[in-house]
């Protein structure tokens, strides 16, 4: 299990999360809720990696939403800090795009 996905989930559970201004504008637009996505961290499924991604170490993940559809999330830590848990964006990923499994990019 990664150590990013480890501390983001202690964090998350300690209540130490930050939504970005564009988090929520992409929730708003695909009808999901800051409560789908911080229920779902723990069934979350990494797709990918971004530890030297310059704003801070960050992952893609595979979350569902309250129906079990599925739902990308990326969530990081701020450079060069310890918290909070940052939920940067999350969206339902296009069928088109992705595969079946929602894991690969087509």
């Amino acid at each position: 299990m990664s150590k990013l996905y480890n501390k983001l989930c202690k964090l998350i559970d300690e209540g130490d999360v930050l939504i970005s201004e564009h988090g929520y504008t992409e929730l708003a637009e695909d009808n999901l809720t800051v409560k789908e996505l911080i229920n779902g961290i723990g069934k979350a499924k990494i797709i990918e990696e971004y530890l030297e991604y310059p704003k801070g170490p960050c992952l893609l993940l595979l979350q569902k939403d309250s129906c079990g559809n599925p739902i990308h999330a990326v969530w990081g830590i701020p450079k060069n800090q310890d918290k909070p848990a940052v939920l940067i964006t999350a969206y339902k990923p296009d069928p088109l795009r992705w595969d079946k499994s929602f894991t690969r990019r087509l």
